[in-house]
């Protein structure tokens, strides 16, 4: 190995041991999100569990759960597992969170018990940057995007799914029933064989088709099951929710509004801008619609 770097031997004893500090430079956003959790209120800002229980085993603060949290939204981290492995081997958060190492459950239950006061955390981010003059308040560019939802094409129905579905079942249905007639003709044991798998189908599909009908009207009782939720265009079956993260910044690329419609339209995007004058405090600029 002569003429190449060499590393140093995994088994070579040091002494004095090196500090953690040392890896993270001064200039690494991490220590951003360390000074600016550290400085919030966070009993105010509505989590739970700021208080310690008297009795009981030891709970990790909000502080350490909502800087991985932060660490994981930065780094397009979003599953808890993933957070739950980098807490063991990126240097980064071992540093945030001073080598503590919850498991994916606990940050999982954070996530879904303190929504508000994550979001009253986002507000109270824009407040500080508003604060520093970090926002340029010359140009904000509002767009959109569509996020696929966790649900299987076969298990949402619209409207028209539900009639082309039924329409499906009665071709099926009446395919099967030629079928019968012909092995009723046929006098064998492969025909009453056949005879009795077709029963069985056409007993399924009639089943089937009551549950549609049961969907049909379901549908007619709430046009909109799933609050938000829309079948994309681009996708057919595909059914999503359209985030609107408005208001970004020309020169600091800060996001200083952001919203969930349902659709996706130059008209949907008015309360955005609204949101964006409010949380600028500004009553001149430009709005750019990249729509």
């Amino acid at each position: 190995m002569k003429r190449f770097v060499e590393g140093e031997d995994r088994n070579q004893a040091v002494l004095l041991p090196e500090y953690l500090e040392d890896y993270v430079p001064d200039d690494n956003p991490v220590r951003v999100v360390d000074v600016f959790v550290d400085e919030l209120d966070l009993r105010g800002l509505g989590f739970d569990g700021t208080a310690p229980a008297a009795t009981g085993r030891p709970s990790y603060h909000p502080s350490v759960l909502l800087k991985i949290y932060i660490y994981g939204y930065l780094n397009r981290i979003q599953s808890s597992r993933r957070l739950e492995r980098e807490t063991q081997r990126n240097i980064e958060l071992m540093w945030l969170t001073g080598r503590l190492s919850p498991d994916f459950k606990t940050i999982a239950d954070f996530r879904r018990n303190n929504g508000k006061a994550i979001r009253n955390v986002c507000s109270e981010f824009i407040v500080r940057c508003r604060n520093l003059d970090l926002f340029s308040k010359s140009i904000v560019a509002i767009d959109g995007s569509k996020f696929k939802a966790v649900n299987n094409r076969d298990r949402n129905f619209t409207g028209g799914k539900v009639k082309a579905r039924l329409q499906q079942i009665d071709e099926s249905i009446a395919r099967y029933l030629c079928a019968l007639e012909t092995a009723d003709r046929t006098q064998s044991d492969v025909a009453k064989a056949k005879t009795s798998r077709i029963g069985d189908k056409i007993s399924k599909l009639k089943q089937q088709m009551q549950d549609l009908k049961a969907m049909e009207q379901r549908l007619r009782e709430s046009p909109d099951p799933i609050p938000g939720g829309r079948v994309a265009s681009q996708q057919v079956g595909a059914l999503g929710q359209a985030l609107q993260p408005s208001g970004v910044d020309q020169i600091s690329g800060l996001l200083s509004a952001h919203a969930a419609v349902a659709k996706h339209s130059r008209r949907e995007r008015l309360p955005a801008r609204r949101a964006c004058h409010e949380s600028l405090k500004c009553l001149a600029g430009h709005f750019v619609d990249n729509a």
